[in-house]
């Protein structure tokens, strides 16, 4: 039995169940929130600052097209156009004007109103925090207004995600997209009509990675996955959030062990199929995590039509926090480590590969497009003049209107996060 350093008491799973306490053990308490180091973020922001996904990593978004199946690709084609007015109502909303005064009853302030709102319309976890703009994509800097962050998730299907890797997962998973983006357009209209304005940002079009307002909003913590580990659904959830000049009250950041629950769990990491997961945390821009390698991680979710597997097998996902933490507590172990139940999964066109099996693939399969569109054109003409080929008058034509297109292609893009 584990001594207890403190207790986390968070809502119920739904609307109406009662509080969960979430016992973390004194070994693996660290702070609340996530290690950081902020002279590191505001470095980063000002030399380097983010970018969006599908901008930064245009080449190998066409080339994942390219590798998909039939199925997945005609799958991928119908959820892209139901999304698409979704993600342009989205980029405009922050220009609507709300459609009533706020209440000048200095008593009556929004926050309360705004949580039940989004909890009625279907959000799993629902926190408030301050809108930093260090993390914003470069290309989104102009596009983002106001100051306070109301963070969103939405809780993926539990047993369609338990079927990883599957189509009826990649369902779950997209339909979640689908669904929240419809719903957080209605919770901005809730926000206007109490008097402020609302900005959606989209799950499908982010505007800056979300995780670490998440964290800042007490939802959850980073785990060794790369995702956020949330207290009744682990990381088996997507993201998204409405900025507001409505003057909401900040949630704070919570430690609920996860920093170093983690280090000792370590399952998604062996048992990623890919091995794009590693054991030891790097400080990278400013935070101190478990680094995904993303030239292992993105062929096989390609060539796979999906993955997912570091989602199916984290004991949080599977269990929720709560029976997590108390089986840490009174026996040291973690909940369903080396169980079949936890670590088993399929592969689609590979075989299915059970606790303590891993699939193999040739170096050729972690072959793929690097950078951006235009980038990748380079790339490709360098590598033929490197070679020793000569290059017409017409194909150096063909090429700066590759270029051409390639650029106008980044710049109307949308999908930052669903790919």
């Amino acid at each position: 039995m584990k001594n207890i350093s403190h207790v986390v008491s968070r809502p119920g799973h739904k609307p109406g169940d009662p509080d969960i306490e979430i016992p973390v053990a004194e070994d693996i308490a660290t702070v609340p929130g996530h290690p950081i180091r902020e002279t590191d973020i505001s470095f980063y922001s000002r030399s380097t600052p983010l970018e969006q996904w599908h901008v930064e990593k245009g080449a190998d978004r066409d080339w994942a097209w390219t590798v998909y199946t039939e199925e997945f690709s005609e799958f991928r084609k119908a959820h892209d156009e139901h999304v698409k007015p979704l993600v342009e109502e989205s980029r405009n909303s922050g220009d609507i004007e709300p459609t009533t005064d706020p209440d000048p009853d200095p008593d009556i302030e929004p926050t309360e109103t705004i949580y039940q709102k989004a909890r009625e319309l279907g959000f799993g976890e629902v926190g408030f925090t301050k809108y930093d703009r260090r993390y914003t994509y470069f290309t989104k800097r102009r596009w983002t207004k106001f100051t306070n962050a109301i963070c969103l998730a939405w809780e993926q299907d539990y047993d369609a995600t338990q079927t990883t890797i599957s189509m009826d997962a990649e369902h779950a998973h997209y339909g979640s997209y689908e669904e929240m983006g419809k719903q957080g357009l209605e919770l901005a209209k809730v926000i206007r009509s109490l008097g402020y304005h609302a900005q959606v940002h989209s799950p499908n079009d982010a505007s800056a990675p979300y995780i670490p307002f998440f964290v800042n909003a007490g939802l959850g913590q980073l785990g060794a996955n790369g995702q956020l580990l949330m207290p009744h659904f682990g990381s088996r959830a997507r993201l998204m959030m409405i900025t507001t000049d409505a003057p909401v009250h900040h949630d704070k950041p919570v430690d609920y062990g996860i920093n170093k629950f983690c280090d000792q769990c370590q399952v998604c990491v062996q048992r990623c199929p890919a091995r794009a997961l590693v054991k030891e945390k790097v400080w990278w821009r400013g935070a101190l995590k478990n680094k995904v390698i993303y030239d292992r991680c993105r062929p096989l979710m390609s060539k796979l039509d999906g993955c997912g597997v570091c989602i199916k097998v984290c004991p949080v996902q599977k269990y929720g926090m709560k029976p997590v933490m108390e089986h840490y507590v009174e026996t040291g172990e973690v909940l369903g480590k080396g169980s079949e139940e936890l670590e088993g999964y399929p592969i689609p066109r590979v075989g299915y590969f059970a606790a303590g099996k891993l699939p193999t693939f040739d170096s050729d399969f972690f072959e793929f497009p690097h950078g951006t569109r235009e980038q990748w054109a380079f790339e490709e003409l360098k590598q033929r003049l490197e070679d020793g080929d000569e290059i017409s008058d017409e194909e150096l034509v063909a090429f700066a209107k590759r270029v051409k297109n390639a650029v106008d292609e980044t710049n109307k893009g949308w999908g930052a996060t669903d790919d």
